[in-house]
């Protein structure tokens, strides 16, 4: 297990940003006005309780308050240890790893830290994702505790940065990989839809690695790697319901699409290229992840399962982080490198060359 047998690197050469950051989130989510996540919750179950048909899962108010509290932890953690991911100077294969096994480690100590055990975390995320009473009252808490409207929520035209895209059949295509696009839950563009299911996959992977001897909690957590990567093998889980491969593939051929229209600049056309040898990358290691968690599915001991979950995870993490396939210190958007981070800076590279013309 990366987590029990690797040890951490120094906290020294580790950013402190990210060791501080769990007791951080953790203090923004106890900061928050329970009174008015109760209140929000309430009335969200009410009105989703009339008419809803009768489901064998359920979770009380408190229950689901707490589960908001880890996952906006674990959520802060997350996106913090992928930044440090992509940074230059942490691109070494040492403290990519070590990062990872830091991100590993903290998110069980969120979840320990928030009263709940590994297993019955497990349990209240499959009722969230399965339960549409539940869904609506845990998507109110999250508004109520952070103060911040759910993905696909309206908000004020003012609140959001929208960035501009370019003019022309190029720029509509550019818009569905980052803006919005007619199939993805809550319309969301391709590339967040990617990134999302990405993290729920390696979220996933890292918890399946939690219980290296319990045979069905491995499988459990498998199931819920595979519905993020491909709803059509696992229909119900925790992620959107999309999946990261069809994502990333159509990241890859809208953003082909923009570069071959009428008047692409040769700036487009240039980061188009990176964009989608990246998201391609990313459909390779979504196949590669799917091997691997039908194989455990498949075990027959906990030593078997085990040992193909120690790689499903460290894939998994490649997802968005890519790889340093050729260990020249540095992860780039070539093949077999990129991940969709990669995808992502050279959609804003792209779209600062062009807001700059």
């Amino acid at each position: 297990m990366l987590t029990q047998t690797r040890s951490f690197a120094p906290a020294a050469t580790l950013p402190r940003f990210v060791l501080q950051l769990v007791a951080a989130s953790g203090v923004a989510a106890a900061a928050a006005n329970p009174a008015r996540a109760q209140s929000a919750a309430q009335g969200a179950a009410q009105g989703s309780a009339q008419g809803a048909a009768p489901s064998t899962a359920s979770l009380a108010l408190p229950e689901i308050t707490a589960l908001v509290k880890v996952e906006v932890g674990i959520s802060k953690l997350r996106d913090s240890v992928n930044l440090q991911l992509a940074m230059q100077r942490n691109k070494t294969r040492e403290m990519q790893e070590a990062l990872r096994e830091l991100l590993a480690k903290r998110t069980g100590e969120v979840i320990k830290a928030g009263g709940l055990t590994e297993q019955e975390y497990s349990r209240r995320t499959f009722v969230i994702a399965t339960n549409n009473a539940a869904r609506t009252s845990y998507d109110s808490i999250v508004i109520a505790l952070t103060g911040s409207p759910l993905a696909g929520a309206p908000v004020p035209v003012a609140a959001a940065a929208v960035p501009t895209m370019p003019p022309g059949p190029a720029g509509v295509h550019i818009g569905h990989v980052v803006l919005a696009f007619g199939d993805t839950p809550m319309g969301r563009g391709l590339l967040p839809t990617a990134i999302a299911e990405a993290n729920t996959a390696a979220q996933h992977a890292q918890l399946a690695g939690r219980q290296p001897t319990n045979l069905d909690y491995m499988k459990t957590h498998a199931a819920h790697v595979l519905h993020a990567l491909d709803p059509s093998l696992v229909p119900m889980g925790p992620g959107l319901g999309y999946g990261v491969k069809k994502a990333a593939a159509a990241v890859a051929a809208h953003i082909e699409l923009a570069a071959g229209a009428q008047g692409a600049t040769p700036n487009i056309v240039t980061h188009s290229a990176h964009i989608a040898t990246s998201a391609r990358n990313t459909v390779a290691r979504a196949d590669q992840l799917i091997a691997l968690a039908q194989k455990v599915q498949a075990a027959t001991s906990a030593t078997e399962a085990a040992s193909l979950v120690n790689q499903m995870a460290s894939l998994a993490n490649q997802l968005v982080a890519g790889a340093d396939a050729n260990s020249d210190g540095r992860i780039t958007w070539e093949q077999n490198e990129g991940g969709l981070q990669q995808a992502d800076d050279h959609v804003k590279l792209m779209l600062a060359a062009a807001g700059g013309r």
